[in-house]
């Protein structure tokens, strides 16, 4: 008796022990699956016209909720869900329920002509747009939070990286051989490139611009934090040629712009970026070099020959299609100007957007209802009817009011605040990876001051890749770094005690 109850109990035994092998190699197929998908995303959105059209969104958002699913089914089969313990992505998860919210009819309007009574109506003036909006919304955060999980090695963190570069390259000699070799012919391998329109792949020259500048950053970034070793550098100031030829080519105005800013952010920490001598995971300057490059003056004057020599750059390669399109600048952004044109202008199209958010400056008129909303203060002939600002800004005040502004801000700031501290790292490839990311949101930032290019799918996505970049914890970092590694920044995945007792009786065995 005492016999068969022991083969009993070695019987459960082995079919656990069987189970949870089983579960835990589910769970690593789901977890390689998972990041390769996420990596295919960041490779094909790009490519139909950086994925504008609403079918294209659709299947974007349906792989994103799709990833999300092998992600509860993992967490199931491990029986812990991993997830990031920063905050993140918490304000933008609050912008997608007030997105939500604007879409539902709360208060009542005024009485329609002959009817009694009070009509119901939403915040937003096109809660289908809104509503749009929000879902779009939703599976890039989740894209966000994918990635904050599954970027869980130094080896994923550098797949990552080099993906977002790769496509940036190829989008750049794509856009230069598409303008070389495109002569009057409509459709260039896609249908819808018309010549002499738009650049490479994009439909709106300033589109592409948001593309390369994230690129750009990222890989200078690399390069000037000491990321980079030696015998590579040539490498990767390779992939910035034909970025840095490409965003000249497209002559975008903002993007040229939004370049420079760049080249200064990345000269203003010279002689910062790199540890001093002796410090731990340095490849440092020498001392004296070292006083010499954080001097102000020196900073100074390598921003203003930097700056020089862009710009010198910039007007030679672009030529005189560049230089028209610059002395066309202050006419679009003078009031004078506006007087003479019909209100296609961006200043005209500021002043009215200003308008509109006097007019609604709590909740707005909703995301994605803006074009509904803006013909009411757009004073103008009516030829040129207004679907974007031109500005992002403005359009977050117009479309979400002083909450949604509120909610951007914070997502801004925790962004910062996490980033700060990550740029401290001993992980020089960990830290030149963060300094590029921010330098490539810098672009945007400052391009977004005339262009909405965050509307564009593809743009949006390689936008939440350097947010990741930016703010991913010390999994990504080297041994030497991790070993003083802060408890509050290891891997957040908590298994249950029976999960890692029976890991431990494997490894033991």
């Amino acid at each position: 008796m005492n016999n068969a109850s022991l083969r009993v109990k070695i019987f459960r035994a082995a079919y656990k022990l069987g189970g949870e092998s089983a579960r835990e190699g589910a769970s690593r197929l789901l977890d390689r699956v998972t990041f390769f998908g996420l990596l295919v995303l960041i490779v094909l959105a790009p490519v139909p016209y950086g994925t504008v059209e609403p079918w294209w969104e659709s299947r974007f958002e349906c792989a994103v909720f799709a990833l999300t699913a092998l992600w509860v089914i993992e967490g199931l089969l491990r029986g812990s869900w991993r997830a990031s313990r920063h905050t993140l992505l918490l304000p933008l998860l609050v912008l997608v329920v007030f997105a939500f919210i604007q879409t539902l009819p709360l208060w009542g309007a005024s009485q329609a002509a002959g009817v009694e009574g009070t009509a119901w109506r939403a915040v937003s003036a096109d809660p289908y747009e809104t509503q749009r909006f929000a879902f779009k919304l939703l599976a890039l955060t989740l894209t966000g939070m994918l990635l904050l999980c599954y970027t869980s090695s130094q080896r994923r963190f550098s797949a990552l990286i080099h993906v977002v570069i790769s496509v940036g390259v190829a989008s750049a000699i794509f856009g230069i051989v598409r303008q070389t070799t495109q002569r009057g012919e409509a459709g260039f391998i896609l249908p819808y490139l018309m010549p002499g329109e738009g650049y490479a792949q994009f439909i709106n020259r300033n589109h592409f611009a948001f593309l390369m500048e994230m690129t750009l950053g990222l890989v200078l970034g690399l390069v000037v934090g000491g990321g980079v070793r030696r015998d590579r550098v040539l490498i990767y100031l390779g992939a910035v040629v034909p970025v840095w030829t490409a965003l000249v080519l497209s002559n975008s105005r903002g993007g040229i712009f939004s370049m420079l800013s760049q080249v200064v952010f990345l000269a203003l920490p010279f002689g910062a970026a790199w540890p001093q001598r002796g410090y731990p995971g340095s490849r440092g300057l020498p001392e004296w070099l070292g006083r010499i490059a954080r001097s102000l003056a020196a900073r100074a004057l390598l921003i203003a020959g930097l700056v020089m020599v862009v710009a010198v750059g910039i007007v030679w390669m672009g030529g005189d299609p560049l230089v028209s399109r610059l002395e066309s600048m202050p006419v679009e952004i003078s009031a004078e100007g506006a007087k003479e044109r019909g209100g296609e202008l961006r200043v005209e199209i500021w002043r009215a957007t200003w308008q509109l958010i006097k007019a609604h400056p709590v909740a707005g008129v909703g995301f994605g209802g803006y074009w509904v909303a803006i013909p009411e203060y757009h004073d103008a002939s009516g030829e040129e009817t207004p679907q974007q600002a031109h500005n992002d800004y403005l359009e977050l005040l117009a479309s979400g009011g002083i909450i949604g502004g509120a909610l951007v801000a914070w997502f801004v700031i925790a962004m910062i605040k996490i980033a700060r501290e990550r740029l401290r790292t001993t992980d020089p490839f960990r830290r030149a990876a963060c300094f590029g990311a921010l330098a490539g949101l810098i672009g945007i930032a400052v391009h977004s001051l005339v262009d909405f290019g965050l509307h564009i799918t593809a743009n949006a996505l390689t936008f939440t890749a350097l947010a990741v970049i930016a703010t991913l914890d010390g999994r990504v970092e080297g041994q030497r770094s991790r070993r003083s590694e802060l408890p509050s920044e290891r891997p957040s995945t908590i298994a249950p005690p029976e999960f890692t007792q029976s890991r431990s009786n494997e490894r033991a065995n």
